[in-house]
């Protein structure tokens, strides 16, 4: 019994050890917890890339406060508890920063491990929820979905009085339905039609013909990206002429790639595209096709992103230590004048949300268009 007292004070000894350990350090080291195979394999091979372009040019510039960062790369088989295994495994590796999961179901298990041991994570998880539990450790790359829906309902809300919409039923796939429900439940646009599919389906033949059945004035499709693909291959296989919307996913350069012409036409809202009107995306998007010889999509761009927006911390703070990083990042603004590589303006809110500029794309001819920018939602 006497012994049980004191645990929580070896365990407070123990996280101060870990944190000096990390400052002593020669090197910054960072996990990478990445879908390379799988249902993620294309987004979590993307963000990889992104992470070890950003990784490559920090060092070959001389590193973050002198120190060089060495990151490792191991991979989730896109099933969460692997992830949740694989971020214990970094904890006890004793790492500076985590990097990924990037699909929503794995981020949601792995980062209970990163939160106990007080690591930084930066994640390409978009559902509402990942940012949603209060946990001090955990970082966006991209819009969550609480900041992204807000931009595409007020466009959809533009182009069509019903909606059918096609979604995952995953923790993604269901927090994009249950955000953009919400937001149209007040509004002149009245969803008509949900139909739910399974994540790595193949077959979406049923699915797009209720949504036809429907007879909505458009359609809302929030997939991943394979699924994306296939549902924009039946849509047009069954003839389907009705105007097709997207959010980020069903857009992005991959699904263009995966859909061929059946992406042709297709509009909604981005936030990240490597055409934005942007110098620094141009510069990225040229620097990132030499290095891999493909063009990246927004999860590309996403971890790139993130390794500069540690960087930016780290060097805000000094010193080289997880919790004080951790801390200094919420409500920390980053400007791309003196930090380059997070190619846009980006916040962080206090529960580690970013609002940046973003963008309502069409694909035509196989490539994403911009339409217009739009500004970040805490613009005044």
């Amino acid at each position: 019994m006497r012994s049980m007292k004191f645990r929580p004070f070896a365990a407070a000894l123990a996280l101060a050890g870990a944190s000096l350990s990390v400052q002593a350090q020669d090197v910054i080291k960072i996990a990478g917890i990445y879908e390379l195979s799988g249902a993620g394999a294309s987004a979590g091979t993307y963000f990889k890339d992104g992470v070890e372009l950003a990784v490559k040019e920090i060092n070959a510039a001389g590193g973050i406060l002198g120190k060089k960062i060495e990151s490792t790369v191991t991979y989730t088989q896109t099933q969460p508890g692997v992830a949740k295994g694989l971020a214990a495994k970094a904890a006890d590796d004793n790492v500076f920063a985590i990097f990924g999961p990037v699909f929503s179901g794995s981020i949601m298990v792995s980062m209970t491990e990163s939160r106990r041991a007080e690591i930084p994570n930066w994640t390409g998880g978009e559902a509402a929820a990942v940012t949603a539990q209060g946990n001090p450790y955990i970082f966006r790359t991209s819009f969550g979905q609480a900041s992204s829906f807000p931009k595409l309902a007020k466009y959809i809300q533009g182009k069509a009085k019903t909606l059918a919409v096609i979604y995952q039923n995953n923790d993604f796939g269901k927090g994009g339905r249950d955000q953009i429900v919400k937001l149209l439940e007040t509004g002149p646009t009245k969803i008509i039609a949900e139909v739910a599919t399974d994540q790595g389906q193949v077959d979406f033949s049923a699915a797009v013909l209720k949504a036809k059945q429907a007879n909505a004035d458009a359609l809302f499709v929030y997939l991943t990206e394979e699924e994306s693909a296939r549902a924009l291959r039946e849509l047009r296989k069954q003839g389907y002429d009705k105007p097709i919307i997207g959010e980020t996913v069903l857009i992005s350069q991959k699904v263009i790639e995966l859909a061929g012409d059946a992406a042709n036409g297709i509009t909604g809202h981005v936030g990240l595209t490597v055409d934005a009107p942007i110098p620094e995306m141009l510069t990225f998007k040229g620097k990132f096709y030499q290095a891999y010889k493909y063009i990246p999509d927004h999860n590309g761009i996403k971890g790139y992103m993130g390794v500069y927006a540690m960087k930016a911390g780290i060097e805000k703070v000094g010193k080289i230590d997880r919790r004080a990083v951790a801390k200094a990042m919420h409500g920390m603004e980053i400007k791309k004048s003196k930090y380059p590589g997070v190619i846009m303006d980006v916040r962080y809110d206090e529960t580690g949300e970013i609002d940046r500029e973003s963008f309502l794309v069409e694909v035509k001819g196989g490539k994403q268009v911009v339409v217009s920018t739009l500004p970040p939602l805490g613009k005044k």
